[in-house]
């Protein structure tokens, strides 16, 4: 049973380009109830939190979903998810487990200068 601040805040993530009722469920339920909340976080590192809560891998795409509501937060423009794609690829991104804190730390790192 979900309270009245759930729903409040379940409405404001849903304000986010891209996020819909599902994805604003991940997102509260990985402690995010505001939209600015976003801001500066690693998106990797809320897939790989969001995968770890439910036991198994999710689709790599909402990764690209998390990439583009932070860059949203951080200051971007709303583009689509699936523009985040390519870059997801590009930087292999969730290619074998034990890379993946080589490539968060890389992707912050790479990210760094856009959060300012």
């Amino acid at each position: 049973m979900s309270t009245e601040n759930d729903r409040r805040a379940l409405a404001a993530l849903q304000t986010l380009p891209n996020v819909g009722p599902s994805i604003a469920r991940d997102l509260l339920r990985l402690g995010i109830t505001k939209p600015k909340q976003l801001a500066g976080r690693d998106p990797l590192h809320l897939y790989s939190k969001l995968c770890a809560l439910d036991g198994k891998r999710h689709d790599p795409c909402l990764l690209d979903v998390f990439m583009a509501a932070v860059a949203f937060a951080n200051g971007g423009p709303a583009r689509p998810w699936w523009t985040f794609t390519p870059e997801r690829k590009a930087k292999q991104l969730l290619d074998t487990p034990r890379a993946a804190p080589q490539k968060v730390k890389a992707w912050a790192r790479a990210n760094a200068s856009r959060r300012s």
